[in-house]
């Protein structure tokens, strides 16, 4: 493909705490704050914290292999480029494709849950009104290109970061017996009912296992869209120095805001509690205000349900912005058409932001449907996509370290480097496939055949390898050789990107440089 000129590529318009709150917060959404209802069904307050401690296990290992790569070579379309030079062009075109299907169906799951959230206050307003205002706002951050979308976003998270670290103080507050009931809860929730559920009233220790694997998919769900940073390093600002910075801050996300969440919830929250239930049309299932309400304070569930709405929005956002940034990624290789390569002067690819605008009005499905019926779908195919999005990141990830060896660099050279590779890429690869393959096997049980949910957690699943095969077959291309591998392209543009930060000024300075 012949490049394209200077006015026609992506600008770098993303600053140090655009990629920063990107990548602490850009994707705390629905998944953590409703989400984790059906997760606490499931498995219990002890299986609800075990699934989500094993899916941050893998969703750090997936980072840090990620991180090493986009560190070094910051290109646009992320690891979809990067696929194209340490696999082959067949895998970069199905992580490209895989990638941009997990992005543009998660859009209208985010919008659905949206009009749940809006529910809360209002059902009397049909379902439709609320998608399409949602949608127009994410299209117009949007369409003003990365700059304001970084700003937008780095606002949307703030408040998406303050709203979990205030739930997670006032979660502990409630549980010590300072609400205004003065119920001091303890652990009590995990005596009674118990720390487990006996899954489909299956007894014993199969019974609890089944609950606790019934909650992974979920929180996979929960922590997809960590990989974002991929994409954005395209448009980020010195990125040799910024994008280590936002990777090395991915355990503090894990570590704070999912797990200590989910310890809250647990604590919280009776499993049996009957506002958990899924078929309920509003954020009344979020644990966190079925705790509050519980607690006796009122008011403060409608501010949560704003600050859900907030977080809800800003996926959104992020959702269009990835997914448009995938397709122009895909089109750059040469892997979709040459049309969605048009850039306007500002840096906006436009025909791709257009295109995956358009698949948003899947959310309308939800007017019919129900929208948590919907969500529930949504969130399946996206759960399962995400996994293999992650699972070739690891794939490639492998290839990449085994080429960086093979021709004799040195690994101290990277910008960013960990101890734990190539262990840590092994091991995310062999959890997402095994979470995958068992995504769907609730439906095996006697009694529970689902035809949807089975069809929405498996097609993804099978639709990797047959675009893997068939890409195969038209490119005609081997994979390339460890020493054939490509590390130098392109490193002369970004070496000239990267930059000294200047040093703080005054003790403010340093500590927002500390904090971003």
């Amino acid at each position: 493909m012949a490049p394209l000129p200077a006015e026609g590529t992506l600008k770098r318009q993303l600053k140090n705490r655009h990629i920063a709150m990107i990548s602490i917060g850009g994707v705390i959404g629905t998944g953590l704050f409703l989400g984790t209802a059906t997760s606490l069904q499931n498995g219990g307050p002890i299986g609800l914290l075990l699934g989500y401690a094993i899916v941050g296990t893998v969703c750090y290992s997936v980072m840090i292999s990620l991180g090493e790569m986009v560190a070094y070579l910051p290109l646009p379309g992320g690891h979809i480029k990067l696929a194209e030079r340490f696999v082959d062009p067949a895998f970069s075109f199905t992580m490209g494709w895989n990638y941009w299907y997990n992005w543009t169906i998660i859009l209208p799951a985010e919008l659905s849950a949206a009009a749940v959230l809006i529910n809360y206050w209002n059902k009397s307003v049909n379902n439709a009104v609320w998608i399409t205002i949602c949608l127009v706002v994410v299209i117009t951050i949007n369409m003003f290109g990365a700059g304001v979308y970084g700003e937008c976003e780095f606002i949307f998270a703030s408040i998406k970061v303050i709203t979990i670290t205030g739930l997670i103080i006032l979660g502990i507050v409630l549980d010590l017996g300072g609400g205004p009931n003065h119920d001091r809860i303890g652990f009590r929730y995990w005596k009674n009912p118990g720390p487990f559920v006996q899954y489909d009233n299956i007894a014993g220790a199969k019974g609890q296992f089944l609950g606790w694997f019934a909650v992974l998919t979920q929180a996979a769900f929960s922590f997809i869209g960590t990989e974002i940073v991929a994409i954005a390093a395209g448009e980020a600002k010195n990125p040799r120095r910024n994008l280590p910075k936002a990777i090395k801050r991915v355990y503090v996300r894990i570590l704070l805001f999912y797990i200590g969440g989910v310890i809250i919830i647990g604590l919280l929250v009776p499993s049996t509690d009957p506002s958990l239930a899924i078929t309920t049309s509003d954020a009344g299932k979020s644990p966190f205000v079925i705790a509050i309400k519980h607690a006796g304070i009122s008011g403060l569930p409608s501010v949560i349900n704003a600050a859900l709405l907030t977080s809800a929005w800003s996926a959104a956002s992020s959702d269009l912005y990835t997914s448009s940034r995938a397709l122009y990624g895909l089109a750059m290789v040469g892997n979709a058409p040459k049309i969605f390569t048009k850039v306007t002067k500002n840096g906006l690819p436009i025909v791709a932001l257009i295109t995956c605008s358009a698949f948003s009005t899947l959310a309308y499905m939800g007017i019919s449907s129900g929208s948590g019926r919907v969500f529930g779908w949504f969130v399946n195919m996206t759960s399962i996509a995400g996994l293999m999005t992650w699972f070739g990141i690891t794939v490639t990830y492998v290839r990449f370290y085994k080429g960086f060896k093979a021709q004799g660099f040195d690994r101290k050279s990277l910008p960013y480097a960990h101890v734990l590779q190539p262990y840590a890429a092994w091991y995310a690869m062999a959890m997402c496939l095994l979470i995958c393959f068992f995504s769907g096997w609730s439906v095996f049980l006697r009694g529970n055949w689902a035809t949807d949910t089975f069809v929405t957690n498996y097609i993804p699943l099978v639709l990797f390898p047959i675009l893997y095969i068939g890409a195969k077959f038209y490119f005609r291309t081997p994979m390339v050789k460890p020493e054939d591998m490509d590390f130098v392209t392109g490193l002369k543009e970004i070496e000239a990107d990267t930059y000294e930060e200047p040093p703080p000024r005054n003790w403010v300075e340093r500590f927002w440089q500390w904090l971003m």
